[in-house]
């Protein structure tokens, strides 16, 4: 038959496969992975509680790499990995080695951590925390750089692995994190805060080959990937199952996850291997709901904006502080304030701030990532999103240096873990000062405008 309808229909086909040509053209896509699985027992990261190297391995880990090269010829890296969290020095090497063998530079570079309890210890990272001893310290240097050139294997890999791709995004939720900021007599514990905001968001980022085949599914969530619980099976927990699920579905397509400003959420509920499994299954609906459904065209080209930004550090405190934590029970206390009152012993000043990274990766006029580095609460999240309403935000923590948690105003003003008793594990002399939410802000909008993002005056007061 050949009625007006079919005609349309038919010409309606013809210019949607056009489009998809034409907008493969824009962009030509890479991936690339490394098993990054410890070849022998190390301690595993996350909890003080543990005191013993890893036992098993439930499932590999991965570093990935998703390499974007845009109609300007420039190529932004995006790696992914496994990992309970890097620090700065392991990112600075990272990004120096990829600069000088892959002509990346550091703007147009991303490094994501998925925050897995049940991944390595990475030297340098939550160092007050573990007490290794000599053996396991060697062994955890040994996995770090192992871990390290793996990583840039993954990076090689795909931008070798260039081809012409169109890029999507749409945007779906899922509801198995919950704020784990419970009040009660003595203050602020660890447990499921119904009224608690948690940010939902499950943003995912399509590349489709020239034959429309699905070639990489970039997609995040905000919340704690814990959900195994402290025992000594490696495992990449929900957001490596999430992954592994997505592979298994889209074939030929290699998924990849970056968390969200998820560092006062918990799965709920949580304790087993089977949970994490549970949970992972259900990110998994969440992403293919999104690709099931029409999902916004990408443009470029990629402007990109990395810069660090002081946050300050409340007041200094005393050597009489630090002896007061050495008399109290918990080693990593002991050892936490042995170590400062070593530094004030030899005249060294202690650091007023903490120089963290920002980065914004703007795709076109389409799609703003906003990376931020330590463990970002979900306040930030929520703010960026009044702050920038022009733009169309994806929302990341735990990118590029994982140094500390990072507390709203609100949570330093209520207190608890996020606030204070981190930072023994993290080693910071004392706790934020209140003006970080402002500053780190402001350093966002900043790179958001360098980005040529739309960011809307202040009012006036």
């Amino acid at each position: 038959m050949n009625t007006p309808l079919t005609r349309f229909l038919r010409l309606f086909s013809l210019l949607f496969v056009a489009a998809i040509s034409a907008s493969a053209q824009d962009f030509k896509v890479g991936v690339g992975r490394a098993d990054i699985t410890p070849t022998e027992p190390v301690r595993l990261g996350g909890y003080a509680s543990r005191t013993k190297p890893s036992s098993n391995v439930d499932a590999r880990l991965f570093a990935k790499a998703l390499a974007i090269r845009d109609s300007t010829g420039a190529t932004t890296l995006i790696i992914t990995a496994d990992t309970i969290g890097t620090p700065r020095w392991f990112n600075d090497e990272l990004a120096t080695r990829l600069e000088q063998e892959l002509k990346i530079d550091r703007a147009h570079f991303l490094f994501c951590c998925s925050h897995s309890h049940s991944s390595p210890v990475v030297h340098g990272a939550l160092t007050e925390m573990y007490g290794l001893d000599e053996s396991e310290a060697k062994a955890t240097e040994k996995y770090t750089l192992f871990f390290l050139d793996q990583s840039v294997e993954a990076a090689k890999s795909a931008v070798k692995d260039l081809e012409p791709a169109a890029l999507s995004f749409g945007r779906s939720e899922a509801f198995f994190a919950g704020n784990r900021r419970q009040f009660g007599p003595k203050g602020v514990g660890f447990g499921i805060n119904p009224n608690g905001l948690v940010d939902r968001d499950v943003p995912v980022l399509r590349a489709v080959r020239e034959d429309r085949t699905t070639k990489a599914i970039l997609f995040g969530y905000a919340c704690h990937c814990t959900t195994a619980g402290p025992n000594d099976e490696i495992s990449p927990d929900w957001a490596g199952y999430a992954e592994e699920e997505l592979e298994h579905t889209y074939t030929g397509a290699t998924a990849l996850f970056i968390t969200g400003c998820g560092a006062d959420a918990n799965p709920n509920p949580r304790g087993s291997l089977a949970l994490a499994h549970a949970h992972g299954l259900q990110l998994a609906g969440a992403v293919a709901r999104a690709l099931s459904e029409p999902m916004l065209t990408i443009s470029g080209p990629i402007s990109a904006a990395f810069d660090r930004v002081d946050l300050p550090v409340d007041k200094t405190p005393d050597r009489a502080y630090y002896e007061a934590k050495l008399l109290e029970k918990p080693p990593a206390t002991q050892r936490y304030a042995q170590r400062f009152l070593d530094r004030i012993a030899r005249g060294e000043p202690l650091a007023t701030s903490y120089p963290a990274p920002v980065q914004v990766l703007r795709f076109g006029n389409s799609l703003t990532l906003i990376a931020l580095s330590g463990e970002v609460v979900a306040d930030y999240s929520s703010r960026l999103k009044r702050e920038l309403p022009g733009e169309r935000l994806w929302n990341a923590g735990y990118c590029n240096d994982v140094f500390a948690y990072v507390p709203s105003m609100r949570i330093l003003t209520e207190g608890g873990y996020e606030a204070d008793a981190s930072i023994i594990y993290y080693g910071l002399p004392t706790r934020f000062a209140p003006a970080i939410e402002d500053t780190l802000i402001n350093k966002v909008l900043d790179l958001v405008k360098r980005t040529g993002g739309t960011v809307p005056a202040p009012a006036k007061k």
